[in-house]
């Protein structure tokens, strides 16, 4: 038997076989929720048995996904394919048990049963066709476990409470393959064994697999470690789970369009779980200390990404402006970094459109007036609401009355702005949504400006009286 456990150790083990999904990534942020909150370790294990499905970088993509969304693993991470020793080693005492054997059949035999079965309406199960003398094992050949104590099987999940099953899901499953590379199921029992795996969680895909691999760890006379079995993901319609159709994608897809980490962490956490309470923003220590098994959800959690958009929008306001302003560094337009902005102006930017920003890939649409001069385009005045009704000569009237008056201002701060702008109102006896609006448009030909009077301070006055008067002579040579 193995030594003793004195600590809580949770395993993620995920295929190099593509990008990470939502639902991994939620696997593996449960999983080490599960560890720290009962202080245990989280250990990463790279199940690479498939050759075949292998991509070529997944693995570094693995890596890159968790510790963007600040998932650190306590061990040097294992890769099944190094450990195929202690597989094989593993299968000979079943052989030598008398509960393993050498599959003899070619894929079209096998096929033949199963047509067999299919055309007599019963499920077919390799076990029914187990041969009588098996040759002896070795590598080319597929190993198969034998079966040998068909029972019903009743177990325990963390999530899903008492569950059981009939004999008739036993089978003869293989363990190892022609390769000589362990099958799934075969070598996440021997690894997590070996590494000391206090709890398995994974998705309820497996449930049906389960007893099967309850009799195998009855027969290695190893303790089996507690289950703890997540629900899928729903659709955003909700009734099915969650697939590309249905716009999953990958998560560090969602990175390169200005989710935060902290608000993933955040989104992902709900997806099956709450603390109870109404409570809805969690950063990853806040979720360690609050995790509990026992409120995991035992149903489907629907997939909302406007949930997430709204989560990112509340971290954005939420994580500190110059810690914030370096992570935006790769979203800003490259005006941005023109020699003469310098880091506390684009800061200054940020503060002023943060709360605006649903996300980071926003802020070139959002900031790009700050830094260079709009192209001007008369259409945006000429067909805005407020607007429309005015005549070309007003308009411009009201932009020569905006440049004195605020050319005769001395002091250029946010407050004097708005009182000058007050002024200027009583003086045209115009309306702020209409007299506002002209400006806004006039210094930043943009679908969306923070509150006009912030934005000029920090446009400064040689900016905001240049661009006023272009947009002036447009308007008289249109």
């Amino acid at each position: 038997m193995n030594d003793e456990k004195t600590q809580v150790r949770t395993r993620f083990a995920p295929s190099p076989t593509g990008y990470m999904h939502v639902g991994g990534v939620r696997t593996a942020l449960f999983t080490y929720l599960i560890a720290k909150h009962l202080g245990g370790e989280f250990l990463l294990r790279i199940e690479d048995t498939d050759q075949s499905r292998y991509v070529e970088g997944a693995t570094e993509l693995i890596f890159d996904t968790l510790k963007w969304i600040g998932l650190d693993w306590d061990n040097e991470p294992v890769f099944q394919t190094s450990r195929k020793d202690i597989y094989l080693n593993y299968a000979q005492k079943l052989i030598a048990k008398g509960l393993a054997y050498a599959d003899p059949y070619t894929p079209e035999e096998v096929q033949k049963f199963r047509e067999a079965d299919s055309q007599n309406k019963r499920a077919f199960l390799y076990r029914n066709y187990r041969p009588a003398n098996p040759p002896k094992w070795q590598i080319g050949m597929p190993l198969r476990f034998k079966q040998t104590n068909i029972k019903r099987w009743d177990w325990h999940d963390e999530v899903m409470g008492d569950l059981s099953a009939g004999a008739e899901v036993l089978d003869d499953i293989i363990l190892i393959k022609k390769d000589g590379l362990p099958t799934y199921n075969f070598a996440h029992i021997v690894d997590d064994y070996k590494m000391g795996i206090t709890h398995i969680t994974r998705g309820q895909e497996y449930l049906p697999s389960t007893p099967n691999y309850l009799s195998i760890y009855e027969a290695l006379e190893i303790e089996r470690p507690k289950f703890v079995t997540i629900p899928h993901i729903l659709a955003p319609t909700g009734g099915k789970k969650l697939s590309k159709r249905d716009g999953a994608k990958s998560v560090t897809d969602y990175r390169d369009e200005g989710i935060l980490p902290e608000a993933m962490t955040n989104f992902l956490a709900f997806l099956g779980w709450n603390d109870g309470t109404e409570r809805e923003i969690f950063s990853l220590d806040d979720l360690i200390k609050s995790f509990d098994i026992s409120r995991i959800h035992n149903s489907g959690a629907r997939f909302d990404e406007q949930k997430l958009i709204w989560l990112n929008g509340q971290w954005l306001r939420k994580i500190d402006t110059e810690e914030l302003s370096k992570r935006a560094a790769i979203f800003w337009g490259s005006e941005a970094f023109d020699a003469a902005i310098s880091d506390n102006y684009r800061q200054q930017v940020l503060e002023l459109v943060r709360d605006r920003l649903k996300t980071l890939s926003d802020l070139p649409m959002m900031t790009a007036y700050f830094f260079k001069d709009p192209t001007i385009d008369l259409n945006l005045i000429q067909n805005d609401k407020k607007l429309s009704k005015l005549s070309q000569e007003t308009i411009a009237n009201y932009l020569q009355k905006a440049i004195l008056k605020l050319n005769a201002l001395e002091d250029w701060s946010a407050e004097n702005l708005q009182n000058s702008l007050n002024d200027l109102l009583i003086e045209l006896a115009e309306k702020p949504a209409v007299l506002f609006s002209l400006i806004r448009i006039a210094l930043s030909f943009a679908p969306f400006s923070p509150q006009l009077n912030q934005m000029m301070a920090l446009l400064g006055k040689d900016t905001v009286l240049a661009r006023l008067n272009k947009v002036a002579d447009a308007i008289e040579n249109n």
